[in-house]
């Protein structure tokens, strides 16, 4: 009988990947992005990493 492994390549499991609070996370592998939204006919932007849940997975995944 053969062994089969699977390797699974979701955010969890990347070294770009920084797990916060229920699941979710920050993908670190790039600088952070601007953001800009409206608060009070104000523009505010601040930078921020994409958040992602710890099993989606893109194509830069590199196992921790």
């Amino acid at each position: 009988m053969s062994t089969t492994t699977t390797i699974t390549k979701a955010c969890a499991e990347c070294i770009h990947w920084n797990s916060g609070v229920s699941g979710d996370g920050e993908c670190r592998r790039h600088a952070p992005q601007l953001i800009s939204f409206e608060v009070d006919d104000d523009v505010k932007v601040e930078s921020r990493f994409p958040t992602t849940s710890q099993d989606d997975w893109c194509g830069d995944f590199e196992k921790k």
